[in-house]
C-alpha cells in the first residue's frame, strides 16, 4: 500500500485530492490545523496538528512514515498574500517538513508552486523555456522553496516534483477572488464593476487541478510541471458565461475599474509536460465548471 501524507487537506484543492489518491491506491494520512471529525471516508486518516510546530511535525512523521509527500498547505488570503511575511515562515515550515520526511525513509514529494514564480512579462510560460522573475515575495518564497527542494532531492536521491498552479475557480472558493465575488454580486442582483476585462488568463477547474496532482504524485516524473487547463480564456467572456448563468448580464459594468499597472494582458501556461509526460488533461470544461460552481452559490446563499 502507497502510504502518503497530504498537508493543506481541507482546503480548497486539498479536500478534492481526497478521492482520487484512494482511487490510486494511496493509504491517505490527512493533515488538517482544524478538527475533522465529521469528514470521514474509507482509507483516509485524519491527524490534527500544526505544521508550524516543529515538535508537531517530527510526532506526525514517526506516527505517519509516509513513503509520499504531497504538500498544498500554505496561506493564500486573498488581499494579504502576495506581500505577507507569512510567505517566508511558510518557505520555514515547508522546509522542517521536507526533513522530517526524509529522516523518516520518504520517497516521493509533490510540492504545489505557482505561476507567480515565473517573469509575467513573458506571458506564455513553459517550465523549460520561460525565465523565473518573480514579481511578489509570494513568488520569491515559492521559487526559493523549490530550489531547496530540488537541490535536497539531488542530494539525497528522492523523487521529487513541482506544480505550478494557474488559476483556480469552483465551489468553496474564498468569496473575495474574481469568480465567487462576480456570482455573489449577481446572485444578490448588485452591479459587478469590472476592469476592461480583456486580460487572457488559463482558469483550471478545482476537481481537475487535484487530480492532476494526484497524477503528478503518482507518477515518476521529476521537476516542475504547470499545473493548468491549457485552455485560455478571456476574463470578460468568462464574467459574462456567469452572468448568463444568473440570468443577469446587464449588471456587468466592465471598464468600470481601472486595471492595475501590474496587471498582465496575458498569463498562460504551456501544458504539454502535464498533458503528454504525466498522461493527464483536463475532465471539466468551463462551461460545466462554472455551472457547477454557480450551482453551488446559489444553494449557499439560498437563491
Amino acid at each position: 500500500m502507497k502510504r502518503v501524507l497530504l498537508t493543506g487537506a481541507s482546503g480548497f484543492i486539498g479536500r478534492h485530492c481526497l478521492e482520487p489518491l484512494v482511487k490510486r491506491g494511496f493509504e491517505v494520512h490527512a493533515v488538517s490545523s482544524r478538527e475533522m471529525r465529521n469528514f470521514t471516508r474509507e482509507r483516509v486518516e485524519w491527524h490534527h496538528a500544526d505544521l508550524h510546530n516543529a515538535e508537531q511535525v517530527l510526532r506526525l512523521m514517526a506516527e505517519v512514515r509516509p513513503g509520499y509527500l504531497l504538500h498544498l498547505a500554505w496561506d493564500v488570503t486573498p488581499g494579504f498574500y502576495w506581500s505577507s511575511l507569512e510567505n517566508l515562515r511558510w518557505v520555514r515550515t515547508s522546509l522542517g517538513l521536507l526533513q522530517a520526511f526524509l529522516d523518516t525513509g520518504g520517497s516521493r514529494v509533490v510540492m504545489a508552486g505557482s505561476c507567480a514564480e515565473y517573469d509575467w512579462d513573458y506571458g506564455y510560460c513553459k517550465e523549460t523555456l520561460t525565465p523565473l522573475n518573480p514579481g511578489t515575495l509570494y513568488g520569491i518564497a515559492k521559487d526559493a522553496l523549490h530550489k531547496l527542494v530540488r537541490g535536497a532531492a539531488e542530494g539525497t536521491q528522492i523523487s521529487s516534483a513541482w506544480g505550478r498552479l494557474f488559476f483556480l475557480y469552483g465551489p468553496g472558493e474564498h468569496p473575495d477572488r474574481l469568480i465567487p465575488s462576480v456570482i455573489t454580486s449577481l446572485l444578490g442582483r448588485e452591479t459587478v464593476l469590472c476592469t476592461h476585462g480583456e486580460q487572457v488568463r488559463d482558469y483550471i477547474y478545482v476537481k481537475d487541478a487535484a487530480e492532476a496532482f494526484c497524477a503528478l504524485l503518482d507518477s515518476e516524473v521529476r521537476g516542475p510541471v504547470n499545473i493548468a487547463s491549457g485552455r485560455p480564456v478571456i476574463l470578460k467572456d468568462l464574467i459574462g458565461q456567469a452572468a448568463d448563468l444568473a440570468g443577469r448580464p446587464e449588471l456587468i459594468r466592465l471598464g468600470a475599474l481601472a486595471a492595475a499597472a501590474d496587471d498582465p494582458p496575458l498569463l498562460l501556461a504551456e501544458t504539454r509536460r502535464l498533458n503528454d509526460v504525466v498522461g493527464w488533461s483536463p475532465g471539466w470544461s468551463l462551461e460545466e465548471g462554472l455551472a457547477e460552481t454557480f450551482q453551488w452559490w446559489k444553494e449557499r446563499m439560498g437563491r
